[in-house]
């Protein structure tokens, strides 16, 4: 799975052959088949895989219990914090889904269900904060989700994949570094301060 999600991420879903990644995992063909019915079975694992990373990721991050400011942010530091240093970890399943996975429907489809799943996770994670008094019952919180999981993917994509103004600083600078200002960004912008 490893290497097929690498060549799927580099090579793109179609020039990825099932005997180039056989070959470099030096199995037979027939091994690949036993584990996964098609291309596309393996592709949709290794995203269905990779939701359940990230959603656990965020997770982490839910409110059990209202906090201060200051408290809040730092929770909100800690979450990115985590979810950085998992896109680090894991650049080559980040690529894929930040990049819409280049395959057919069902893999577009797959990743688009995935990254519904992380705005509804922080959506919830939203939503929790209004009701512990946190933060005002009057914002959107859907759209604050939504503005959310997309400041997330575009901070991933600059700093992991270099897109982006060439002299920001944004590749050299840690996931806690990232973290520190998204947090503070994110925090301060949901309350519109």
């Amino acid at each position: 799975m490893e290497i097929a999600l690498r060549r799927f991420a580099k090579d793109g879903y179609h020039a990825t052959k099932i005997s180039d990644i056989v070959a470099e995992a030096g199995v037979a063909q027939g091994t690949f088949y036993w584990h996964f019915k098609s291309k596309e079975a393996i592709a949709l694992e290794i995203v269905e895989d990779g939701r359940r990373q990230l959603l656990d990721v965020i997770a982490q991050g839910y409110r059990r219990e209202a906090g201060t400011v200051q408290d809040m942010v730092q929770a909100s530091e800690a979450l990115l914090a985590g979810l950085f240093r998992f896109a680090e970890s894991n650049r080559y399943l980040m690529e894929l889904l930040l990049g819409g996975g280049g395959g057919i429907e069902p893999i577009r489809q797959a990743i688009a269900e995935t990254r519904a799943a992380m705005e509804n996770a922080f959506l919830q994670n939203i939503r929790r904060a209004i009701e512990l008094g946190m933060l005002p019952d009057t914002i959107d919180a859907e759209f604050r989700a939504a503005l959310i999981v997309s400041l997330i993917e575009g901070v991933i994509t600059r700093w992991l994949f270099g897109l982006g103004a060439p002299d920001s600083g944004i590749a050299a600078k840690t996931a806690e570094q990232l973290a520190s200002e998204t947090a503070r960004f994110e925090f301060f912008g949901l309350l519109g301060i």
